[in-house]
């Protein structure tokens, strides 16, 4: 027998994720949207960077920080998807020890650097409407290359525990992990220690990384909105706020789902699991497939490109 199924306090050798635990039958069928979504998100998102490099037009802060935005939504949906289809089409359930962490480590990671990335395209704003002016000044190109490496180094740094406090904890319960991919709670529960500390920490982390987000953008949208009903003209104010639509999008498409993910698995006993694994996958697939369209219809310097490439290859 497997160290996994032993009952001694240890590390198993590997884990069995369950995909979504009473929806087992419908995996076949639930894995068609998903596989739709990831390709829409990897097209793109793909799409997005391909025409920022091209056009030396849109090297300016926004779109580096849409590129950064590309980057992460790629890593993200890549870091599980892969895995979640194999579950679905061929039952391959088993996932490494390490692997598992090494997948936890990126989820959060990317999740807390997307947090990060959406604060910094709010700054983008705030400068660009309340001091249009001194814009190219305030985010030169050094200064969003600094604010790039600060999310990541801030992201990187903060879930970096995740996998180490997993790591330490004895394993004599099950190695079934009943989710679609290592989510740093759901391991944890698996233990037989203590895992208040775990628990601590990822509170911590929620409302410290991504709190402190949310607090950054909403102060800087109040900021934004008082700009605008100081503009003169209703068409004035409809068009700068029109600037920001796409952003204020991205944002509820991706922190209203995750923060109910997050809190739920903590606090609410009563959420159904399957219900609650599905707005995991949600939250972490749909806001990569949204960003790149979003950001591509409400977006015109970004939409005329992207007609005017069609335009090209069509004649």
């Amino acid at each position: 027998m497997s160290d996994s199924n032993t009952t001694h306090f240890t590390n198993p050798s590997s884990f069995i994720l369950l995909g979504i635990p009473g929806l087992e039958t419908a995996h076949v069928w639930i894995s068609i949207p998903f596989c739709a979504i990831y390709v829409i998100a990897v097209l793109g998102n793909f799409t997005i960077l391909f025409i920022v490099k091209r056009e030396t037009s849109l090297h300016e802060p926004m779109y580096y920080f849409l590129c950064m935005l590309a980057i992460t939504d790629l890593v993200l949906s890549t870091s599980i998807l892969p895995k979640m289809l194999a579950i679905f089409w061929f039952n391959s359930r088993e996932i490494p020890f390490n692997a598992c962490l090494m997948q936890m480590y990126f989820v959060h990671c990317f999740t807390a650097l997307e947090s990060g990335i959406f604060s910094a395209m709010a700054l983008d704003r705030y400068v660009a409407i309340c001091h249009p002016l001194r814009y190219s000044t305030i985010l030169a190109n050094p200064v969003v290359a600094k604010i790039g490496l600060a999310v990541m180094f801030r992201g990187c740094t903060a879930t970096m525990p995740h996998p180490f406090l997993a790591w330490r904890l004895p394993y004599c319960r099950t190695n079934i992990i009943p989710h679609s991919y290592c989510e740093y709670m759901s391991v944890s529960k698996l233990s037989c220690a203590d895992i208040r500390v775990n628990s601590y920490y990822g509170l911590f982390v929620i409302f410290s990384v991504m709190g402190m987000d949310i607090v950054f953008i909403t102060a800087s949208y109040v900021l934004i909105v008082r700009t605008i009903f100081s503009l003169p003209t209703k068409d004035a104010r409809l068009k700068t706020f029109g600037t920001c639509g796409s952003h204020l999008c991205a944002i509820l498409s991706f922190y209203i789902p995750s923060l109910f993910s997050f809190l739920a698995h903590r606090f609410a006993q009563n959420v159904p699991l399957n219900f609650h694994i599905l707005l995991a996958n949600v939250y972490l697939l749909v806001p990569p497939m949204l960003n790149p369209i979003i950001y591509g219809l409400k977006t015109k310097q970004i939409r005329d490109r992207l007609l005017r490439l069609f335009t090209r290859k069509g004649t």
